[in-house]
């Protein structure tokens, strides 16, 4: 089912020149660390399979491969992969968790598949060049999703004939690259990569209510738990920054690894991890005193290419894509042990976790 959206108008933000220069540096970082895709996923001894303890479902989208994996956490094992859009990135389920949602950045659309087989369920066009890289399923039923292409945020709403309706938010210019919203479900976020920028949506007003350059090459999100504070990450200065959630005036300014390209809140609100793609490894922030306290050791290599980092449900794992070995390695949290690495389809990336 494809529906038409509502168009609204938005400012426009960024430069044409800079966005294709970060597009150019982001490909030749990615060229270069393909050439360890054909790496052992076992190189340090850790190899999939059971794991004691440990139960739940892990979705990745498998860029390279334009397919999505189930894998059971419990086996280790992948029982299901479909084949989706090209290039999928995030992923976000359904409140009943039977249904998880696939970004497609390479297209218009966004898929649903079914979360015990991956069965294909639907497709939504989000319209001309939509390029939907970040989409949220909250807990209403909605959908918010980023068309970074239109330079707008998606609000998709079933309708009461099994469809759905779509309301843009914004347009033109630059879209946002990730999004956040939080519990209340009346305000989302989105980082603008290019120009550095934060924007936070009203949701009850479909409009855009503040927008603040940040940082350099700000593309990492996460929201705190109480919604109180947004954490954003600049690629090029190795940098996280805490923001008020309201505002988006800067908190602190925290050092971390090379290019914290994302950021996972913890449950309990008093960590945050960033994905650092340049060294393979995690930086933990300690909350309440805005310090790297630990840095967790992964593949400790940017060949691994590490991207998107979740948290399971209970905060005790940790789940980071290494996208050019195709594994996702699981960590436990309290040691910073990697447990093992799970095998997926080629270039995992995004990432959803059930229990």
């Amino acid at each position: 089912m494809y529906i038409v959206p509502v168009v609204l108008q938005s400012r426009t933000t960024g430069t044409r020149h800079r966005r294709e220069e970060w597009i150019v540096r982001i490909a030749t970082m990615f060229a270069a660390a393909a050439l360890c895709t054909g790496c052992s996923a076992t190189d340090d001894g850790i190899a999939g399979g059971p794991e004691a303890g440990v139960s739940g479902t892990l979705f990745v989208a498998n860029k390279r491969g334009a397919s999505l994996s189930r894998v059971d956490l419990a086996t280790g094992e992948e029982t299901h992969r479909a084949q989706t859009c090209e290039n999928p990135h995030e992923l976000t389920v359904s409140p009943d968790e039977a249904l998880v949602l696939v970004a497609c950045y390479s297209g218009t659309s966004v898929q649903a598949f079914r979360t015990g087989d991956l069965q294909h369920a639907n497709t939504l066009g989000l319209g001309d060049n939509a390029r939907v890289h970040s989409a949220m399923w909250l807990d209403d039923g909605r959908i918010i999703a980023g068309a970074e292409g239109r330079g707008s945020l998606m609000e998709i709403v079933p309708a009461s004939d099994d469809g759905f309706a779509m309301t843009e938010i914004g347009g033109g210019g630059d879209g946002p690259h990730m999004v956040a919203v939080n519990g209340a479900r009346d305000m989302a976020w989105g980082t603008i990569i290019p120009s550095g920028t934060v924007i936070r949506y009203d949701l009850e007003n479909d409009s855009e209510a503040v927008r603040r350059v940040v940082g350099n090459e700000i593309e990492a999100l996460a929201l705190s738990p109480d919604g109180k504070t947004v954490w954003v990450g600049s690629n090029s200065d190795a940098m996280v920054y805490r923001l008020d959630a309201q505002t988006l005036e800067t908190v602190a300014q925290i050092p971390v690894g090379p290019v914290p390209i994302r950021i996972a809140a913890h449950p309990s609100g008093e960590f945050v991890a960033t994905s650092n793609f340049g060294t393979g490894d995690i930086s933990v922030i300690d909350t309440s005193s805005n310090e790297v306290v630990r840095t967790i050791a992964v593949s400790g290599s940017q060949d691994a290419v590490q991207v998107t980092l979740v948290f399971s449900e209970d905060g005790s794992r940790l789940y980071a894509a290494e996208t050019a070995r195709d594994t996702i390695a699981e960590v436990d949290f309290a040691s910073g042990e990697v447990l093992r690495r799970l095998p997926i389809g080629p270039g995992g990336d995004g990432l959803a976790v059930i229990d």
